[in-house]
């Protein structure tokens, strides 16, 4: 198993941070590596939510259903995927700055390969982490004083 994580400042309230990451119809915007997202379920987001995703991982296109597996807004939403023997569980942490003015946004990733595709952890990790990266900058730009919140 590997673990990656990133971490940044959000100049948006955690509430709302929150409200965008965890609207599923939102992953193409803000996850850096994502074409495509849809969800595939109705009703209040929830643990069990899910959405199935075009992904491009190390030059190829994956499809890979998600499912919600923490969602305790605004602090807390997990989501996890398995594509082609390797398990990632994400999480993302939001907490207060600056009197709740602000959002620290912690990414987490734990990358876990079977017995054949564990091999592959190390460059999964690795591209994984500038994902990570990508999409935190993604989230600042979001919500960066005077950007366009549409």
């Amino acid at each position: 198993m590997r673990r990656v994580e990133g971490q940044g400042r959000v100049e948006a309230p955690p509430d709302e941070v929150f409200a965008y990451l965890a609207d599923l119809d939102n992953l193409a915007d803000w996850q850096s590596g994502i074409v495509t997202a849809e969800r595939v379920d109705a009703g209040e987001m929830q643990v069990g939510s899910s959405a199935r995703v075009a992904r491009q991982l190390m030059g190829q296109r994956l499809e890979v259903p998600l499912t919600v597996s923490h969602y305790e807004p605004p602090s807390r939403l997990g989501i996890t995927s398995e594509a082609s023997g390797v398990k990632v569980a994400a999480m993302l942490d939001l907490r207060p700055l600056d009197g709740g003015d602000a959002t620290d946004l912690l990414f987490m990733m734990e990358i876990r390969g079977s017995l054949m595709t564990a091999f592959m952890e190390p460059m999964i990790a690795s591209a994984a982490k500038g994902d990570i990266d990508a999409s935190i900058g993604r989230v600042q730009a979001r919500f960066a004083t005077g950007a366009d919140p549409a």
